[in-house]
């Protein structure tokens, strides 16, 4: 059995920006925060930190301000992934040095690649790796798909040691379950997914929805792990409407208005996305104030 990297609910963080560039000093009152509540890990510069449209400087800069304001507190997984092969090793070993506790692995977006393309692919940037290695498969945002051999193959790795599976696909996390075993962690990537993935095995959860909830999404996971099944089913469907309006709209745009709207820096996006549609942000708001989250 691999060392596991967290165990319960870790959020994909959003990177707060103003007219200036990335808003550091939100970022870290925020990191505090998640921290507060009872987060479990934080994965900075990943899909909702809008890590495509950050430069390398910006991208480098959020990952070290990250792991450096953590401070050791929980565990920091740097996203490092790329479809280009060069700089995914060039970011992950960069992560290595300022001391990220893990690294997310986004499959190659854009080039796609064959099976075999992947596992040499992930193969190479985990033999660079100083740290664990997570697979991140959201075969929606990339048109990649990692197959469950696929992912089997790689859990031979010593240093590949998790999944983030966003498919949505259950029979496929399934089957992942099975080939896998104890060689590989499962996290659901979907919000709506906790408790199924975790029924199959799952360690938890790299969620969007903790960004607002962490206390309640990190309460999910530990719950189910602690045999309260249907406490952490019941919080799963009641947040369900909520977890539907963040994605209403593509990720990160519903996030980013709901943590402006609590106070967490200014809602900018960089394009192409642009702020939520009014009648959308309306909706979100008006779930938030049913949680509480806002006047």
């Amino acid at each position: 059995m691999k060392n596991t990297v967290f165990v319960g609910a870790a959020t994909a963080i959003i990177t707060p920006m103003n007219a200036s560039g990335v808003d550091y000093e939100q970022f870290g009152r925020l990191i505090d925060w998640q921290i507060a509540q009872g987060i479990d890990a934080i994965v900075a510069a990943g899909t909702t930190g809008e890590a495509s449209t950050l430069s390398d400087a910006e991208h480098k800069e959020v990952i070290r301000y990250c792991v450096e304001r953590v401070a050791g507190r929980v565990p920091v997984i740097a996203g490092t992934g790329s479809n280009d092969t060069a700089y995914a090793i060039e970011l992950t070993k960069y992560a290595c040095q300022v001391g990220a506790d893990a690294v997310l692995l986004v499959t190659p977006y854009y080039n796609k690649a064959t099976q075999n393309g992947l596992i040499k692919f992930f193969t190479d940037i985990a033999d660079a790796s100083a740290v664990p290695c997570i697979l991140y498969n959201v075969p929606s945002r990339t048109g990649c798909n990692l197959a469950p051999a696929t992912v089997a193959a790689l859990a031979e790795h010593p240093n590949i040691v998790g999944i983030k599976e966003a498919s949505g696909n259950l029979s496929q996390i399934a089957q992942i379950a099975h080939l896998c075993g104890d060689k590989l962690d499962i996290y659901s990537g979907n919000d709506d997914q906790i408790v199924p993935v975790m029924s199959l095995g799952g360690k938890g959860v790299i969620s969007v929805l903790s960004d607002l909830m962490p206390a309640a999404t990190s309460k999910i996971c530990h719950d189910y792990l602690d045999g309260n099944v249907k406490e952490a089913a019941r919080m799963q469907l009641q947040l369900l409407p909520l977890i539907d309006a963040l994605f209403c709209e593509v990720n990160p745009i519903p996030a980013k208005a709901a943590m402006a709207a609590m106070g967490f820096g200014e809602n900018v996006l960089r394009l192409p996305l642009t702020p939520m549609e009014p009648q959308n942000e309306q909706k979100l708001l008006d779930l938030m104030r049913q949680q509480g989250l806002i006047d």
